[in-house]
């Protein structure tokens, strides 16, 4: 198996045991009321500022504030929030919520004027979602993050067997974030998960439905739109989007305008796991495209690959293919 770059990728083969799981391994589950606020999803949903991934534990991270200044980006999403034991939360689940690099990562990035989405979650880790034992011990973890940092957006990015498939931690997220939302309406808040060509398949789609089900005000449902295995990024990646709009409709009754706005893109920039590429000219279009649809966030794993590796395969440090360092931040900044 080729080298993982990162702790929540490969989210494609997530998807396909989730579509076994939905057929029937997780349907007691399924049908599981969980107790908390019902609210329903806002109406209207503030755009975003293109926010790449920058993950601090991982692929030599550059300086924050350093590439603001070259690439004119204004925000980042900041990964990975995890489980340093039980429900208390920590960075990467090891570094320390507030006083270590990652605190003074997101001092100098909002002392520069930028704005902070945090992640929780991700492929792999020990993760709040099994460790929390309710929906309000899971919305007080992110509470003390929220507290902690200030963040414009929490991202809850949703995979593997652990959160995604676990249809009772799906449903303890979804309400946990209910109460976040309820208790911290100006913070937006997002789910990020895998998603087939075609759109969200199996635990993924049964999220958007559970969700409007629950009542769980979402603002943004983003995909991670990479380890298709296909050959044309832009393509897959606006069919999956497509697919996306669809299922949202369906579960909300929103129009094409409102299941947009309510939609994100996460690529991968150069190579991705499974090996397809996505150069700098493609995520331009799919940029313009998003932007001329009215999506509201969009994101790439991650800024620490951003530099140029022609053949340099699958790293932590660099995308794999010639290109100028911090294109696609450039790019994204331009969302």
């Amino acid at each position: 198996m080729t080298m993982k770059t990162n702790p929540r990728r490969l989210g494609v083969l997530s998807a396909l045991t989730a579509a076994v799981l939905a057929a029937g391994g997780m349907a007691g589950a399924a049908a599981m009321e969980v107790s908390g606020p019902r609210v329903e999803p806002q109406a209207e949903v503030a755009k975003m500022p293109g926010a790449p991934y920058l993950y601090l534990g991982w692929g030599d991270p550059q300086s924050a504030t350093a590439v603001m200044s070259e690439t004119g980006v204004s925000a980042f999403t900041m990964a990975f929030m995890l489980s340093s034991g039980g429900c208390t939360p920590a960075w990467d689940g090891q570094r320390p919520l507030t006083g270590g690099v990652d605190q003074q990562t997101i001092d100098a990035v909002k002392g520069a004027g930028g704005q902070v989405q945090i992640s929780f979650g991700g492929w792999s880790g020990n993760k709040l979602g099994p460790n929390c034992s309710s929906p309000e011990a899971f919305a007080g973890a992110v509470q003390q993050v929220i507290d902690a940092h200030g963040p414009d957006v929490v991202d809850f990015d949703i995979e593997n067997t652990d959160e995604l498939e676990d249809y009772a931690v799906q449903d303890r997220i979804l309400q946990g974030i209910a109460i976040v939302k309820q208790d911290n309406p100006d913070v937006q808040a997002v789910v990020t998960i895998p998603t087939s060509t075609t759109g969200p398949a199996g635990a993924g789609a049964r999220l958007i439905t559970r969700a409007a089900e629950l009542g769980t005000p979402i603002d943004n449902y983003t995909i991670m739109t990479f380890d298709f295995g296909g050959t044309d990024m832009v393509a897959d990646t606006i069919s999956a989007a497509q697919g996306l709009r669809d299922q949202l409709k369906a579960a909300h009754g929103w129009s094409d305008a409102e299941a947009y706005a309510h939609s994100g893109i996460s690529g991968m920039n150069g190579v991705s796991d499974v090996g397809e590429t996505t150069t700098p000219a493609q995520w331009t279009e799919i940029r313009d495209w998003a932007s001329a649809q009215g999506l509201t966030r969009f994101a790439y794993w991650a800024v620490n690959r951003d530099r140029g590796c022609e053949g340099g395969g699958v790293t932590s440090n660099c995308s794999g293919i010639a290109q100028e360092d911090l294109a696609f931040t450039r790019i994204t900044a331009g969302f």
